[in-house]
């Protein structure tokens, strides 16, 4: 997750009235009702561990951190968030669902 703006590919520029196009490809956070969250159980590649999977996320990693910062403590669990996706250990899918789903959230079980 990188902080740097883009320029559109262009490195260098020999027109001194070059304005980049700067864009921020984290800038418009879709708002809870439009986010369509699914909550899964895995435990694939988790030596037999089941964590709690929330994907769909879309919006700013700051955003993704801070709901996975208030899953975690209201589950009272560890877990960690990448790529969109929220994991939280052990089986809180009816817990996750309800406060999801409290705070406006578009949210649904899905998977075993």
């Amino acid at each position: 997750m990188s902080k740097k703006k883009s320029t559109g590919g262009i490195i260098y520029s020999t027109n001194p009235n070059f304005q980049p196009d700067i864009t921020n490809d984290e800038a418009g956070a879709l708002p809870p009702e439009k986010q369509d969250l699914k909550v899964w159980l895995d435990k694939k590649q988790r030596k037999g561990k089941i964590v709690t999977l929330i994907t769909g996320f879309e919006g700013p990693s700051n955003d993704l951190k801070a709901l996975e910062k208030q899953l975690k403590n209201h589950c009272g669990s560890g877990g960690s968030s990448k790529d969109g996706e929220i994991l939280i250990q052990g089986d809180h899918r009816e817990k996750i669902l309800t406060f999801l789903i409290s705070k406006g959230f578009k949210a649904k079980k899905a998977g075993g």
